[in-house]
């Protein structure tokens, strides 16, 4: 199955989902929407922004590692069921998309379930993704640390079996090689948009 049947297949399943579930809630993790105070992230990588985690390999990185160039970075968790695994679809979809203009361009997912998702987890997760797309975790300190930065809501979903979830901010955030915001993308977003948005992107001086 290829990467766009398998996008169109999360997405329907996205959508039964809300038809069955509380709509309101549904659409605010699908969509990518938040309270309207979250919704807009301080600019990453100025004044209070920094941050320090581990990557998918086991190496630290922190704020420093994307500095002078552009960059997309989204929150989740690999136990995600639908909304994580279809916005990583989408963003390898767009990666080979964009030709070797892909390569200009970091696209980072960070776990907000430092509990479960060690180095080791995200590795084997990511390993369904594009190769190009950095994984990090840490701690929960560090990880909320992140979460600040762009002012993500994430919260944990216990779950009647003695297990959990999250409920998450689903944008993906863009940001400048002057670590500015230059908008977002969300669920909403067809493939031409989301395209159009990361070329732009990759354009900005």
């Amino acid at each position: 199955m290829t990467w766009l049947a398998v996008v169109s297949s999360k997405r329907a399943s996205i959508a039964g989902r809300c038809g069955r579930w509380l709509l309101a809630s549904c659409l605010a993790i699908g969509a990518g929407l938040a309270e309207p105070s979250l919704a807009q992230p301080r600019a990453g990588g100025e004044g209070d922004a920094a941050f320090a985690a581990i990557d998918h390999t086991g190496r630290p990185f922190s704020n420093a590692s994307l500095a002078g160039q552009p960059y997309a970075i989204l929150f989740g968790f690999t136990r995600c069921p639908d909304v994580c695994p279809t916005t990583l679809l989408e963003m390898s979809k767009r990666l080979q998309d964009l030709g070797a203009d892909g390569d200009r361009l970091k696209v980072v997912f960070v776990t907000v379930d430092a509990e479960h998702d060690s180095p080791e987890r995200l590795r084997e997760y990511l390993a369904s993704f594009d190769s190009r797309i950095i994984g990090l975790t840490g701690s929960a300190e560090q990880i909320a640390a992140i979460a600040r930065v762009w002012n993500v809501f994430y919260y944990k979903l216990p779950e009647a079996d003695g297990s959990y979830s999250f409920t998450h901010s689903a944008y993906v955030y863009l940001m400048d090689r002057n670590n500015r915001r230059a908008g977002t993308l969300t669920f909403q977003d067809s493939e031409a948009e989301q395209l159009a948005k990361l070329k732009t992107l990759l354009a900005l001086p």
